[in-house]
């Protein structure tokens, strides 16, 4: 089996659901590239436990663990099928890298995974399970977290963590008299990543212009460095066009070790 790739997705709002915007497509472009995936590992800002929990739910189910939006994304469902053996796997390489960590039979797919699976794999065919993000977490645990479950990626296992490139709700869909600012921070860690400056990526709070505005709080940045952890130095990485959203929200994602197939997909939509 080949090795699956890793990804970083911006979930943006729940509404990314039905509108796809601009990196719906590239999403879909790239799982149409995907092949011989066993299963899918989202660590997501929306599952936050101590210690960490995975889910080992034969069908887990979909959650809407939001308010306020329209009817029809109530109505919506992910019915992929779970992954109880590569999650035990899951549970297994956690401890070896002595993180506290229990498995969750119950637990569903939160938002941050169902939503922007959907693009990415529409069928809803391909096992999917969750590892929750530890409380309290920091960069360099994140990062940490990324390496302890890159092994999976040898079984055929896609790592995504999923967040949000920014993340200042308090700013969402307002007027702001200068959003620029949010499109600096993307462009600043879109080099980072590029250049896998690990230094500054896990320091970014006091390197990155605006970094506490663009992200008042950590939780949507840290899956950022999951991924970028479970993957390799030597592979290549893919910023992920996703536009701005909502005003503030920056849709950019980054794949890493993408196949060629993938890639040139991309290229195509660009």
């Amino acid at each position: 089996m080949n090795l699956a790739s890793s990804l970083f997705v911006s979930h943006g709002s729940p509404m990314f659901a039905l509108k796809p915007g601009r990196l719906g497509p590239n999403l879909r472009a790239i799982g149409a590239a995907l092949r011989d995936l066993a299963a899918v590992l989202v660590v997501s800002p929306h599952w936050q436990t101590s210690p960490v929990r995975v889910g080992t739910a034969a069908a887990p189910p979909t959650i809407h663990d939001f308010g306020g939006f329209p009817e029809p994304l109530f109505a919506l469902q992910y019915p992929a099928p779970g992954a109880p053996a590569l999650a035990a796997e899951a549970v297994r390489l956690l401890a070896q890298a002595d993180f506290l960590v229990t498995a969750d039979p119950a637990r569903g797919l939160d938002h941050g995974a169902w939503v922007p699976l959907r693009h990415l794999l529409p069928g809803a065919d391909v096992p999917v399970f969750q590892v929750s993000m530890p409380r309290h977490l920091d960069t360099a645990g994140a990062l940490r977290l990324g390496r302890a479950l890159a092994p999976l990626r040898l079984q055929g296992v896609l790592v995504v963590g999923s967040g949000s490139l920014t993340h200042n709700l308090f700013e969402f869909r307002r007027q702001v008299r200068d959003p620029d600012y949010a499109q600096a921070f993307a462009d600043w860690i879109g080099d980072a990543v590029g250049a896998r400056d690990l230094d500054a990526l896990l320091d970014y709070r006091r390197r990155a212009p605006h970094a506490e505005r663009a992200h008042p709080t950590e939780e949507h940045f840290l899956p950022l460095l999951v991924a970028l952890g479970a993957s390799t130095d030597d592979e290549p990485v893919r910023r992920i066009a996703g536009g701005m959203t909502d005003g503030v929200l920056s849709m950019d994602s980054f794949g890493f070790g993408l196949p060629a197939a993938a890639d040139a997909a991309l290229r195509e939509a660009a």
